[in-house]
């Protein structure tokens, strides 16, 4: 009998869709979906459900397409018609047809909901505001009263602290960069990223100065 799970995966990357497939093992599997430097963000687990037996989640596949076959993900490739393990689901939606089997089928012990951790949190914070910020104009600093010789701190050790040159650039350890430049060099990353997410000003996330100064320009 070979034991795996059936797993909900979600990606900040494409919010409108949720991966639902089968792992023996999860690691390994989520290992293997990040491998890809073309992802801006990483798979992360929703929720899994314990099962006995390989193929159930191909059974499950079926009934969501009962369901709603326009929730699949379908594309034609060099005349190929290929169907994904993707659906056009919030991740609460198809947690609740998993809760719905396990709940019939008195298996509830095995249904899992998945705590995200403070990193996965930050990067759903970051793709919602780079979603924003492709509709915003780029970030500035003169857009937050912050001028040159001010000093900016990394959120993620505030006694590293970079000095702002002009209005797009910082300085640090001797080398002039953009904010997301820096942000991108100091979390170990080679993916985008948004760089005010993650340096503060007086203790204010640079973010968070910019909504609230633009929202109350726009209540004036």
């Amino acid at each position: 009998m070979s034991k795996g799970v059936i797993y909900i995966l979600t990606n900040p990357s494409f919010p409108a869709y949720v991966k639902i497939g089968y792992a023996s093992d999860l690691q390994r599997r989520l290992r293997e979906l990040n491998r890809s430097e073309a992802l801006p963000y990483a798979f992360r687990a929703y929720a899994t459900y314990d099962v006995d037996h390989r193929l159930t989640d191909k059974a499950l596949h079926e009934l969501i397409d009962q369901l709603n076959p326009d929730l699949r993900a379908i594309e034609t490739f060099n005349g190929q018609k290929r169907t994904k393990e993707f659906f056009e689901m919030a991740p609460e939606e198809a947690y609740a047809i998993l809760d719905a089997i396990a709940r019939i089928s008195g298996t509830e012990d095995r249904l899992h909901l998945v705590t995200p951790t403070g990193e996965q949190i930050e990067e759903e914070r970051e793709a919602l505001d780079a979603r924003e910020a492709s509709r915003r104009p780029p970030f500035r600093f003169s857009m937050v009263g912050i001028g040159p010789g001010e000093k900016i701190a990394f959120t993620g050790d505030p006694s590293v602290t970079a000095t702002v040159v002009d209005d797009r650039r910082v300085e640090y350890d001797g080398v002039t960069t953009s904010l997301s430049a820096l942000a991108r060099r100091l979390l170990g990353r080679v993916s985008q990223v948004q760089g005010p997410l993650h340096f503060t000003y007086r203790g204010e996330r640079l973010s968070d100065r910019r909504d609230r100064m633009e929202g109350g320009a726009e209540r004036h």
